[in-house]
Parts: C-alpha cells; sequence; structure tokens
C-alpha cells in the first residue's frame, strides 16, 4: 500500500514571533537610540522627495519609507567590519552603516548632539544621491550604487538580484582569510524570485558563508503583488528548501527585526552560516517618488491605510511612551535634532538663486566633466617591478618544451605559492585530476582547499568572485566553454565590467575569468562561440589572448597580479600542442598592452588573435606573400598596441585583420574603425576582415569546418591585398 510521508526541510525555519513585553526586555537607551535612527532615516527621505521634486535630483529617488524598522534593527546587530550591500532602495541600510562608525561611545539622543562624523556622513550620503563631488562615490553613484568600503558598505546594485552573490562573495573572503566578520544582503520580494539570488542562497549554503539574506518583503515588485507571480509567498522557504535556517519576523516592528538579527549571528556562530532573514514591511510610497501605489491603481487606499497604522515608527512611539521612556517633549527634541541635521547637510549642497525663491546646486559640486572616463581601470602600478620577459628574451640554451594545458596548470601553482589570495572556483574545478581541461591538477596537490567547485550557476558564481575580490581574496573564474560567458553576463556586464568606474575608482578588483573557447569540436551551436565581443563592449575588462605557451605564462601571471578584472581566452586547439618556453621558469610576465611581430613583412600587415596567428604566418608562407603577422595579445580598448600597429602599417600601408569566430562575433570591425581613425593616411588599400561565417558552428563536422576562418581564408585575403 502506497503511504505518504510528511517530508520537511532540513534546516530550522520558524517566524519569530514578540510582543509588547519584548521590548522591555531590551536596554532602554538602545529603544531610543533605535527610535532616533528611523527618525532620522524618515527626515532624511523626506528631504530627498523635496530634492527631487525641486529638480535636484537627477534620477529616481526610491525611499523606503515605512520600512525603517528593518534598516535600523539589523544594523544595530552589525559592527563596522560587517559587510552590507543593498539594491536600489538602500538609502535606509546605508545611511546607518555609514553613520555608525562616527557614533560616540554612550551617545545619548535625548540631549547631545550629533558628533561631527555623524553631520559628515549625513552630507556625503545626500551629495552622492544628488551626484556631487563630495558624495561617497564622487557622484557617480548616485542613489541606486554606494561604496565606502571604511563603513562595510562594500557596493549597491541596482540590478534586481544582481547583489546576493556579491554578499556571499564578501563572507567567502572573510571566511577563507580567518576573519571573524559577517555579511548581508539586503534585497527585496522581486529579487527573491530571481535566479541570481538562488543561486547565491545556494552557493553560500554549499560552501557554508558567515551570511545572510535579508529579505525585505513588501509585497510589491514596482507594481505587481508577490503573489501574482508566485505560489509560495513565504520567501524564507527559498532558504529552508536549500539547508538555510531561515527566520520571519515583523518588519515593522524594530525590536523584531533585531532579535532576529541577533538569532542569526548566534546560528551563523555555531553552524558557518548562512541564514535568510525574511521582514514582512512596506513601503508606503511607490516605487518612486512621492505619490501613492494607489494612485497608479495597483494597491488600494484601505490596504495602505492598515499598513500605515502599523508604521514602525508610529510603534516605537507607542512602545516607548507605554514604557515611559520618553516624554512629548523629549520626542519633539529628537524629531527637532534630526530634522536639524538633515536641513544642515542639504543647505550646504544647494544655495539660493539669486532673485527668486528657489534652490539650486552650486556650480563647484559638481563633478568635472572632463573625469567622465576616469577610473575605469587602474594604472598597472602594481605591476611595476614585476620580471618582464618575450621571447627574444629567451636563452637559447635554457628552452624546453612545453604543452600549453601543462604550462597553464603550473603557471596557476606557481602563481598560489606565492599568494595565498588566490582561489580557483568552478564547475567541476576540484575533480578530474584538474578539472576538464586539467587546470587546476598542479593547484589541487598543493591546496585542494582553495579550489572550489561551484554549482552549474555561471552567473551566481561570476558574483560571488567579485565580491570575494572587493574583499581581499584574488578568485580565478573557470568558463567552461565560452558560450556559458552569456549566461553570466548579468555579472560580467552590470557587475565586474562597470564596478570600479560606478563607484568612483580607487580601490581593486583583482578577478581572472579563464574562457575556454571551442569552436572546432563538434559541439554545436551553444558551445562553440567565442564571446571576447561582449566583454569587449565594456571597457571595465582587460582582455588577453595568448596563441601559445610562453604568451600563456607571462600573460596570466601579469593577470594574476593585476588589480583590474582580466579575461584570458584559452583555445583548446592548442592545449595538447608544445611550445618552446624557458626552462623550469613559470613566473615571468609579459606588460599587458605590448602586441608581437611573429613574422615580420613588408606587403601587408596581418593583425591576428589566437589560432589564428599561426594560420596567417602559414597563409603568408603558402603564397609567397610577404606579410607582417602581428599577435595581438591584448585586444581590449585600453591593451591594444597601437604604437607597433601603427609602424607596421606606415611600412606596408595596407591591413588584414584575421579572426577565427563568426563574423557576428568579431570584433574586428571596431579596430577597423580605430584604424580608419588613427591611420587613415597611410592606407593605400581599404581595411579586409577574415572571419567565419554570419552564424555559430552547428554540429554537423562540414558545417562545424565552414563557419571557421580557415588558412584558406587568409590565404584568399592576401592574394585581394596583394593585387593593387
Amino acid at each position: 500500500m502506497a503511504r505518504q510521508i510528511p517530508l520537511a526541510p532540513s534546516a530550522p525555519w520558524f517566524r519569530l514571533e514578540l510582543d509588547k513585553a519584548d521590548w522591555s526586555g531590551e536596554r532602554a537607551q538602545d529603544l531610543i537610540h533605535w527610535y532616533g535612527q528611523m527618525l532620522l532615516i524618515r527626515r532624511f527621505e523626506e528631504k530627498l522627495l523635496d530634492l527631487e521634486k525641486a529638480g535636484l535630483i537627477h534620477g529616481p529617488a526610491h525611499a523606503s519609507i515605512g520600512q525603517e524598522a528593518g534598516a535600523v534593527g539589523a544594523m544595530a546587530a552589525l559592527g563596522t567590519d560587517d559587510k552590507i550591500n543593498g539594491t536600489h532602495r538602500a538609502h535606509h541600510q546605508v545611511l546607518l552603516k555609514l553613520l555608525n562608525p562616527s557614533v560616540p561611545d554612550g551617545f545619548d539622543i535625548r540631549t547631545d548632539d550629533f558628533a561631527p562624523g555623524m553631520d559628515e556622513a549625513i552630507y556625503r550620503f545626500m551629495a552622492e544621491i544628488m551626484g556631487l563631488t563630495p558624495g561617497y562615490c564622487g557622484g557617480r553613484g548616485g542613489s541606486m550604487h554606494m561604496r565606502f568600503a571604511g563603513a562595510g558598505v562594500v557596493g549597491t546594485s541596482a540590478i534586481v538580484g544582481g547583489n546576493p552573490p556579491h554578499a556571499a562573495g564578501y563572507a567567502l573572503a572573510d571566511k577563507m582569510l580567518g576573519r571573524d566578520h559577517i555579511s548581508v544582503a539586503f534585497f527585496g520580494d522581486g529579487a527573491a524570485q530571481n535566479g541570481a539570488s538562488y543561486e547565491a542562497m545556494n552557493i553560500a549554503a554549499a560552501q557554508s558563508l558567515p551570511v545572510i539574506f535579508f529579505i525585505e518583503n513588501n509585497l510589491y515588485g514596482v507594481a505587481t503583488h508577490i503573489s501574482d507571480v508566485t505560489r509560495e509567498t513565504r520567501l524564507s522557504s527559498r532558504g529552508a528548501m536549500l539547508g538555510i535556517a531561515s527566520i520571519e519576523c515583523d518588519g515593522m516592528d524594530v525590536v523584531a527585526v533585531h532579535r532576529a538579527m541577533v538569532e542569526a549571528r548566534r546560528i551563523i556562530r555555531e553552524t558557518g552560516g548562512p541564514v535568510v532573514v525574511e521582514a514582512l514591511c512596506y513601503r508606503h510610497f511607490h516605487q518612486s517618488g512621492s505619490r501613492s501605489g494607489s494612485d497608479f491603481g495597483y494597491r488600494t487606499k484601505e490596504e495602505e491605510a492598515a499598513w500605515r497604522e502599523r508604521d514602525p515608527i508610529a510603534l516605537a512611539e507607542a512602545r516607548l511612551t507605554a514604557l515611559g521612556l520618553l516624554s512629548p517633549d523629549e520626542f519633539a527634541r529628537i524629531d527637532a535634532l534630526m530634522t536639524d541635521r538633515v536641513a544642515a547637510a542639504a543647505a550646504r549642497l544647494t544655495e539660493p538663486v539669486p532673485g527668486g525663491n528657489t534652490l539650486r546646486i552650486p556650480e563647484g559640486l559638481w563633478p568635472d566633466p572632463a573625469t567622465r572616463d576616469h577610473g575605469i581601470l587602474g594604472d598597472l602600478s602594481e605591476l611595476a617591478g614585476k620580471r618582464m620577459l618575450d621571447h627574444d628574451d629567451m636563452r637559447p640554451d635554457a628552452i624546453e618544451k612545453v604543452k600549453f594545458v601543462t604550462a597553464a596548470s603550473e603557471t596557476l601553482a606557481a602563481a598560489m605559492a606565492r599568494d595565498p589570495r588566490i582561489i580557483v572556483m568552478g564547475e567541476d574545478a576540484h575533480q578530474m585530476r584538474g578539472g576538464v581541461s586539467g587546470f587546476t591538477k598542479g593547484a589541487l596537490e598543493r591546496w585542494p582547499e582553495r579550489v572550489l567547485p561551484m554549482s552549474i550557476a555561471e552567473n551566481g558564481f561570476t558574483g560571488v568572485a567579485l565580491g570575494a575580490a572587493l574583499n581581499g581574496l584574488r578568485p580565478v573564474v573557470e568558463i567552461m566553454f565560452g558560450d556559458f560567458c552569456f549566461t553570466a553576463a548579468d555579472q560580467i556586464a552590470n557587475g565586474v565590467g562597470k564596478v570600479r568606474h560606478m563607484f568612483g575608482d580607487g580601490f581593486p578588483v583583482p578577478i581572472v575569468m579563464r574562457v575556454r573557447i571551442s569552436p572546432h569540436t563538434g559541439y554545436g551551436s551553444q558551445h562553440s562561440g567565442d564571446p571576447s565581443a561582449l566583454f569587449g563592449l565594456f571597457p571595465g575588462w582587460r582582455i588577453v589572448t595568448p596563441s601559445n605557451a610562453f604568451d600563456y605564462i607571462g600573460l596570466m601571471n601579469s593577470a594574476l597580479a593585476c588589480d583590474d578584472p582580466v579575461v584570458v581566452f584559452e583555445h583548446t586547439e592548442l592545449y595538447q600542442k608544445e611550445f618552446d618556453v624557458p626552462a623550469g621558469d613559470r613566473e615571468f610576465h609579459i606588460p599587458f598592452g605590448s602586441a608581437r611581430i611573429v613574422r615580420p613583412g613588408a606587403a601587408c600587415t596581418v593583425l591576428a588573435t589566437s589560432v589564428m596567428v599561426q594560420n596567417a604566418v602559414k597563409a603568408a608562407e603558402e603564397t609567397g606573400i610577404d606579410a607582417e603577422v602581428i599577435d595581438l595579445r591584448n585586444i581590449d580598448h585600453h591593451g591594444i598596441d597601437w604604437a607597433l600597429i601603427g609602424k607596421s602599417i606606415d611600412r606596408t600601408g595596407r591591413v588584414i585583420i584575421a579572426e577565427q569566430t563568426a563574423r557576428s562575433l568579431s570584433m574586428g570591425g571596431t579596430w577597423a574603425a580605430e584604424i580608419q581613425e588613427r591611420f587613415f593616411d597611410c592606407l593605400d588599400h581599404e581595411i579586409l576582415r577574415v572571419t567565419g561565417g554570419l552564424a555559430a558552428p552547428t554540429v554537423s563536422a562540414a558545417l562545424n569546418r565552414a563557419a571557421l576562418a580557415t588558412v584558406a581564408d587568409v590565404k584568399n585575403a592576401l592574394l585581394r591585398i596583394a593585387e593593387k
């Protein structure tokens, strides 16, 4: 007889219920302080909405009015060294995290004035939201993107679901570096339905990371009610089903939130983490601005009124009054203090328009437009003093032949010996004696604990790697097939590709992504692409394409030492080929931005990448055309060696760009345009481009070969360019 046996999650999952009596269990000073902080957030955001109405905020202002208890209760459980991030609606959390390090010990909100550092935090945060130079990110982040690592704000994200992987990465770094801190990702009900949030929670659980996933369930993703998009509206269930201890609490009650956070910290202390906290709350206004949701027809006035009766500040006032902790005069004094400090910050950022009764922003507070592109990448000063080597520097009596894949494994192992911050993350990276390509063989033999297996979730673990890089590690991320980069495109583009410039520069982002390119193997359209053009769209990446083992060693060592994000494209056709390298040396570097003349010539210049370098050399030899073949090596916007290329074009007057990939993914069009702008007067012929077909390769061997550029295609281009 079949039986139905109920199943339950393996992790604790519960609602934390409090009543009035629980308030008396907290220190009176804390309750009063928390009330004042909720009021500060409220007055701060009300001022922001006034500034927005006056046209003094460029962009949205996502107010958290109504959700203050969640921020205050959570921040009261965190120290300065604990990390947070948030979403597009993060004013409440960020303001307190910035402010709290400057609050003096014993500060009494009833009698004391704000310390200068407290005023400065309010001023600089308001300046950032207004897009002004005094802001923490120089005005580049604005309302939705904030970073100030000194206070533990490692970087918010306006992409729904974009930030939870980063917080897991912060926690990974703290765990691996032996730091007793926790990280908190704040996100909403909308992000709880997002794949990246699920991926981040799953990775955090698998790695037992000290991170809290704090879900502010305010019921609405913009105008869509949670019940319209998910059947299971108890969002803490997401954690429980992944084996994560999960707590639901009243997000309108500051004490309830604080108790939930304290419990979450206890669980992390005893189990390693993670924990999910779901705070049930409500935003009083629409997605952005000061109008109510009912004005747009997706909420009723009755629903809004019912939630306003549970306003967290009103609730706190009632509880504090019942406990006899504050008098009416003290409530008024606290409100006046908060209103005054916010007004003082706004006054420093505005001035009256002469002859009128409106305000404007003083001209001197705007960022200089000439700095619009500053800080996209660093200056590579971290590579100064590194031992540089190139092919011409090899001693003939100290050369050995090594397979490309062996050089890759040995180079990583040598780098990990030098730098304990280097870790490897990827699918199957810890198995098969070195992963699917053998890259981690040397690392697994010596540091298996630094080779982390990842679930099949490229977007999730790329985001985790970014968070880890922002918090002290130097992760190497392995992408098994080039096409899989597109599943990680959000973190590649909106995360890694923009993070430094968006937050105003001044900090490292040392992440290396290894991408295996296998267009010739018959794996078909979804496993055969070269996504270098994707990375080329975002100037926050450095891109290298080694065509031999020597270049791989030097470029990978530079990538591993670089404080910028670097993607290294590895063509699997090269893996089993042998190349000359310095005997026993896996620690030299090749400087970024240096192309190499592989074959000198005078008839034309061939700019080639990866396997097309040797294809171009072979084509020149078979046609007898005296082509100069240049291995670009670096193909990002900042790394193209225009000086070397320009000298070659000046000699030859003719250019061929040779890429194996599909024409639709080719970067050659961009390079051709740049050549036209830089060297037009040197050109004696139109620029020719050699690429594969328009579409990606398919499985058929005949169609696979036809889809890719070959030696024959380069030969045809050489013959054509030599005709005139």
